[in-house]
C-alpha cells in the first residue's frame, strides 16, 4: 500500500503531519526505537507502549538468522511474535553492507553469520521476500551504504548498484503477496556529493516507491556536509509521501533534519548511550559514571520529573551501573527513550505553534 503523508502544520521547511499505512497512522516528526532482534534491548513491547512509541524497527539481517523468517512468520509475523500492535519497520540488511563488509556483486551481498559463521546471500528480491515474511508495515529496499569519507568511485558504485537493486526490489515487492498490507520505501545514496545525491534521488523517484529514505549520511561526515547533502534530496521528494532519515538519533541532528523537511528517524544511540551510563537530559548529556555523582541525591534529570527514572537518585543509579547490575541498563534505557520521544513531541508542537526556530536555537545552545 502506498504510504501517504498529510500535512498538519509547517514552519519554514519543518513539517508536522501524519503518515498513513495499511495499519493506520502515526504522527510526525517520529523517532523510531530500534528493536534489532525483535526487542529493544532490556525492554519489552509493553514498555514501549507505556513510552508511547509509535513505530519500532526490526533488523532483517539478524532476524533472518535467528530465529529465521519462517519462524517469525509462523508465529504471527513481527507483530504477533513481539505482541506489538503499532507500526513496525524493517531495514533491508543494507546497513550490514556498511558495517560487516560482505562480498558485494551485481546479484547481491554475501554475508557471514555473526552467530555461527555460516554464509548467507541477500539479493534485492530475497530481502523483499524475507521482509514480507517478517510482516512489518514498512519494508526497505536492499542498498549499498558506504562509510564517509569515501572516494567518488565508491559513491558512484553505491548509487548505481543501489538504483539497480531498487528496481529489482520494487518488482519483487509488487509481485509479492504482501503488497496490500505493506509499504516499501526506496533509499537515496550518494554520500556528500551533491550531484550524486540529486542523481540518486531522481533515479529512485523514477522507480516509484511508497515512501523515501535518505541513507548513507550520519556515517562519518560533518554536520554541515550532512545538511547540505540532505537539503538537495528533500527539495526533490514528493510532499505527499513520508521522508525518512536512516540512522539519526542525536537532538541537534534531528532538529536540523526536521528543518530540511524530514519526518522519520531511527537510531540505536539513546539505548546504546544508556547502557554505557550516558543520559539525555534537559541540560544536555550527563555521564553518570563520573565520581561526582557517587553521593548525589539529585534525580537523574531534575528538569524531567515524569521520567521513568525520576524516583531514584543519581547516586543509586550510578551504583547500579558501576556494579553492572542489569537493572541499571533497563532503567537508563527507559529514561533515554522517554526523553527522546518527549523531545520529538515538543519538536512537533513547536512546529504546530510556529515556534520551530526558537526551539531549534535552544537545542543548539544546549547540545552543540
Amino acid at each position: 500500500m502506498r504510504a501517504s503523508f498529510a500535512l498538519e502544520g509547517s514552519d519554514g521547511s519543518a513539517r508536522a503531519g501524519r503518515v498513513t499505512t495499511a495499519r493506520g497512522s502515526f504522527p510526525t516528526p517520529c523517532f523510531m526505537p530500534v528493536g534489532t532482534r525483535g526487542a529493544v534491548r532490556h525492554l519489552a513491547s509493553d514498555d514501549l507502549l507505556k513510552l508511547d512509541a509509535h513505530v519500532v524497527l526490526g533488523n532483517t539481517y539478524h532476524l533472518m538468522l535467528r530465529p529465521g523468517a519462517d519462524t517469525v512468520e509462523a508465529l504471527g509475523g513481527l507483530h504477533g511474535f513481539t505482541q506489538w500492535d503499532r507500526h513496525m519497520l524493517t531495514d533491508s540488511g543494507g546497513y550490514q553492507i556498511f558495517s560487516l563488509e560482505p562480498k558485494v556483486d551485481d546479484e547481491g551481498a554475501t554475508f557471514k553469520s555473526v552467530y555461527d559463521g555460516s554464509t548467507h546471500k541477500l539479493t534485492p528480491e530475497s530481502a523483499a521476500h524475507i521482509q514480507g515474511q517478517l510482516g512489518a508495515d514498512i519494508q526497505m529496499v536492499l542498498d549499498v551504504c558506504p562509510g564517509l569519507p569515501a572516494p567518488e568511485s565508491v559513491l558512484r558504485n553505491a548509487v548505481d548498484t543501489s538504483a539497480a537493486w531498487a528496481a529489482r526490489a520494487r518488482t519483487a515487492f509488487l509481485d509479492g503477496v504482501t503488497v496490500e498490507r505493506q509499504s516499501q520505501f526506496g533509499i537515496v545514496q550518494g554520500g556528500t556529493d551533491i550531484d550524486l545525491r540529486i542523481e540518486s534521488t531522481n533515479r529512485t523517484l523514477d522507480i516509484g516507491f511508497d515512501g523515501y529514505a535518505v541513507g548513507g549520511l550520519s556515517v562519518g561526515e560533518s554536520q554541515g556536509e550532512m545538511v547540505d547533502a540532505l537539503g538537495v534530496v528533500t527539495d526533490l521528494l514528493p510532499a505527499d509521501q513520508p521522508r525518512y532519515f536512516m540512522g539519526l538519533g542525536d537532538p541537534v541532528g534531528i532538529v536540523e533534519a526536521v528543518a530540511n523537511g524530514v519526518d522519520m528517524f531511527d537510531c540505536v544511540l539513546p539505548t546504546r548511550l544508556a547502557r554505557h551510563g550516558t543520559l539525555l537530559t534537559s541540560a544536555g548529556r550527563t555521564n553518570l559514571t563520573r565520581a561526582e555523582f557517587q553521593r548525589s541525591e539529585e534525580p537523574l534529570d531534575p528538569g524531567s520529573p515524569q521520567s521513568p527514572a525520576a524516583a531514584w537518585s543519581k547516586g543509586y543509579l550510578r551504583h547500579l551501573l558501576m556494579v553492572k547490575e542489569p537493572t541499571a541498563a533497563r532503567v537508563l534505557t527507559l529514561h533515554n527513550l522517554w526523553w527522546l520521544l518527549r523531545f520529538v513531541d515538543e519538536l512537533r508542537q513547536a512546529i504546530l505553534d510556529g515556534k520551530f526556530e526558537a526551539f531549534r536555537g535552544h537545542v543548539n545552545d544546549v547540545w552543540s
